[in-house]
């Protein structure tokens, strides 16, 4: 990592308790900034979520993806554990193209993350079987098995990869919101080309949702999208 770098933190506690007495947070905290202090990084902004380590939806960290991507930045957790064991959750990081840095392995990479999530996926198939098994033993002793909200688990267990597409889809669309009044001002100072656009948004250190400069391919793209949103004028 080179001086100069610009860093997002993101830092997670697993309760609402853990949450309120900082239980954790204090320990991930020192670690990033001796991180950023380690290496002369600037941390633009930090994000701290208090959710299960089950759950893809995580506002806190939605922030800290997007701030990243748009300012070019660099999300750093300090350890990868703190991010998911969610396969989909896990691929959805890498593909988001944000740059990330996990300061206990900081040779983790795009592809060490698609490792890890088919490692996490083999590791919730095995843990579902041996309940599974566990549960057709039990039904065979004569245990009353049952839940009356049955149903509604299953559909939320089966709808991983709608899921994510779903997440990438409105990551996409919050990103094109979140820069919709910057273009509408672009375009209000008289930079109305789609290479004019690209040079602005470039000037102001925000980068593509994959983290890449602006080109007027990139500008046609979050026009289209931004008027099939109805949010440009």
């Amino acid at each position: 990592m080179a001086a100069g770098q610009r860093l997002v933190a993101y830092e997670r506690v697993s309760t609402a308790r853990q949450g309120a007495s900082g239980l954790g947070l204090e320990a991930q905290r020192k670690v990033i900034e001796d991180f950023a202090a380690s290496r002369g990084a600037e941390v633009l902004a930090r994000f701290t979520e208090v959710e299960s380590g089950r759950k893809a939806d995580r506002p806190e960290l939605a922030k800290a993806l997007h701030l990243a991507k748009v300012t070019g930045a660099t999300l750093v957790i300090a350890k990868l554990d703190r991010l998911s064991r969610n396969a989909a959750f896990l691929l959805a990081l890498r593909d988001s193209g944000v740059r990330f840095v996990a300061v206990d392995m900081p040779e983790a990479n795009a592809l060490t993350v698609g490792i890890m999530a088919l490692v996490a996926q083999a590791e919730r198939e095995s843990i579902s079987r041996r309940t599974k098994e566990a549960l057709a033993v039990a039904k065979a002793r004569g245990v009353k098995l049952g839940n009356p909200n049955g149903a509604a688990s299953l559909r939320r267990a089966g709808k991983g990869g709608v899921a994510l597409r779903a997440t990438v889809s409105a990551n996409a669309a919050a990103f094109a919101a979140d820069l919709a009044p910057v273009l509408t001002e672009i375009r209000a100072a008289g930079h109305t080309s789609l290479r004019a656009m690209a040079t602005e948004l470039t000037a102001r250190g925000i980068r593509t949702r994959h983290a890449r400069s602006w080109g007027p391919g990139g500008v046609k793209n979050l026009v289209a999208r931004l008027e099939r949103m109805s949010m440009l004028g």
